[in-house]
């Protein structure tokens, strides 16, 4: 009976050694394949605790309420522990940008919290243009640029000059807090309009608007939210391991007047100036060319090439300015109404000084609100009734960001590159290194990797890459290994070649003119364009 019982114990252990022994050992397939064993696991992200976030909101509270959120918890975490390359990235562009919001806002009597709203906006990409049409580090859409008075054709488009577009937004954000009174609800109205929140307010009484979060669009659910997020940790990055390295700083530059057709690739090319710098320097400029009729324009050159270009001005300039004949019908003068005015970055000739941080806005005066303080309400409250949004958000709380990722493994090959990697899964390099707390670029055979899969990119991350090598780079890749129908665009009213181009990575005014068989640069609106 004894020996029984023993053999059918030792069984037993047996039957359970091999099951557990079936059920952990890699498959042949998964030890020969060459690509990621797939697990649609949802995967265990860091959070920053409740009560820490909560603290540190308060101390770095000013003029803005900086109110606790679980909305505000999923973009600080997003952003923190799945997406930190798009915080980095953010960070090395804060010098270039926050001494401007910082004077001007001063200038306005405004909290220079605000500053962090342009984050959310654009992320800090001056010629970000969004798939609903607002452009520039404060995401004016075309109509509401023009009521703001910045300058829009096919060729200029001043949403994207930092200064003229700060001031705009600084003038707009002060008129929507004449209205409301609450810096968070001009900032929602910032974002779905002003008309859409005091619905809102009929709708529910409430007065604040966490009172009426409910009644709003859920793109704005989850707008002022990211204010407070993006607040939080571009303050407490570091405190998070999150450092710049490639800090973006003003380039001091000299201003030439430009008067007719000028062409900035051949300037360029006959003035050695690299054409990606005289293009970072003049982010209005949406083409390479100036038309016929520009009048003034005030042109920036970086000061250290300035030297070489005007000891050689005549051939330069003749050459810049001699428009090709296959133009000159195209090309007709139709600017009776530009006005470009000064330099707006006048303040980049000095060198050794942030030149964004010396610009001054147009004075204020009495005259814009005349009146009684009521009077004045009703008169800002008449001009904004009308006013678009600055844009139309995509719904990343919801989609994105409080839908855990999806984990995915790598086992590491012989002459694998972790740079080939990312790629492959369409991930930034910086991301996948934190998520497997690596700290050279070297792997080993054998090793595995944990690859986070999100269900898809938020507005933010878009835009901070957007224009740049590196996100027609990811749109070549992810072109090369997906299927995807054609893409269309239906034109609107304000919609040039480039901003179009501008709002689908990968694809230049070349190609999307080529796809649709367009010979000039018109559009009509209501046109539909193969974007892809």
């Amino acid at each position: 009976m004894r020996l029984n019982q023993y053999l059918r114990q030792a069984l037993l252990i047996c039957s359970l050694t091999g099951l557990f022994l079936t059920s952990y050992a890699p498959s042949r397939a998964q030890t020969t394949d060459s690509t990621a064993t797939r697990r649609d696991t949802v995967a265990a992200v860091p959070t920053v605790p409740d009560t820490l976030l909560k603290l540190r909101l308060a101390k770095l509270q000013k003029d803005i309420p900086l109110n606790y959120h679980k909305a505000v918890q999923a973009y600080v975490d997003y952003f923190t522990f799945r997406r930190a390359s798009t915080t980095k990235l953010m960070l090395e562009r804060i010098p270039l940008f926050f001494p401007l919001y910082e004077k001007m806002l001063a200038q306005y009597d405004m909290p220079d919290e605000l500053k962090y709203l342009s984050v959310v906006e654009s992320s800090l990409n001056p010629r970000a243009v969004s798939h609903a049409g607002a452009g520039g580090l404060w995401q004016f859409m075309p109509g509401t640029g023009r009521d703001m008075k910045l300058y829009q054709d096919d060729y200029v488009d001043e949403r994207m000059d930092p200064v003229k577009a700060t001031e705009a937004a600084c003038k707009y954000l002060r008129d929507l807090y004449t209205i409301f009174e609450d810096w968070e609800l001009a900032m929602a109205a910032y974002n779905c309009g002003p008309g859409v929140v005091k619905r809102a307010m009929r709708r529910t009484g409430g007065t604040t608007y966490y009172a009426i979060y409910d009644a709003l669009p859920k793109e704005t659910r989850g707008y002022v939210p990211q204010f407070v997020a993006f607040t939080y940790i571009l303050n407490h990055a570091a405190d998070h391991g999150i450092v710049g390295e490639n800090f973006q700083y003003p380039i001091p530059t000299d201003t030439m007047q430009i008067t007719g057709y000028f062409n900035l690739e051949t300037f360029a090319k006959h003035g050695r100036v690299p054409l990606a710098e005289l293009q970072r320097m003049n982010p209005a400029v949406t083409t390479t060319i100036l038309p016929e009729y520009t009048d003034h324009y005030p042109l920036r050159v970086p000061r250290q090439h300035v030297a070489y270009v005007r000891s050689h001005r005549q051939a330069i300039m003749d050459s810049a300015s001699r428009m090709p004949v296959v133009m000159d019908h195209m090309l007709m003068a139709k600017g009776e109404d530009v006005r470009y005015g000064n330099d707006s970055m006048s303040g980049w000739n000095r060198l050794g000084a942030n030149g964004l941080a010396l610009a001054s806005p147009t004075p204020m005066t009495g005259e814009e609100e005349p009146g009684t303080e009521s009077a004045r309400k009703a008169a800002v409250a008449a001009k904004l009734a009308v006013a678009e949004p600055a844009d139309e958000t995509d719904e990343d709380i919801e989609a994105v960001v409080l839908k855990k990722p999806k984990k995915q493994t790598y086992v590491v090959k012989r002459k694998d590159n972790l740079g080939d990697i990312a790629d492959r899964y369409h991930v930034d390099l910086y991301d996948l290194k934190r998520w497997n707390h690596l700290k050279s670029n070297t792997l080993q055979p054998g090793q595995t990797l944990t690859i986070l899969k999100e269900a898809a990119e938020t507005r933010s991350e878009r835009l901070a890459e957007q224009g740049t090598a590196k996100a027609r780079h990811k749109a070549e890749a992810v072109a090369k290994t997906r299927h995807i129908k054609p893409r269309y665009h239906r034109v609107q009213d304000g919609d040039t070649l480039w901003n179009i181009a501008q709002r689908y990575d990968g694809l230049t005014i070349d190609r999307l003119k080529k796809l649709n068989n367009i010979k000039t640069t018109s559009l009509r609106p209501g046109q539909k364009l193969i974007v892809g």
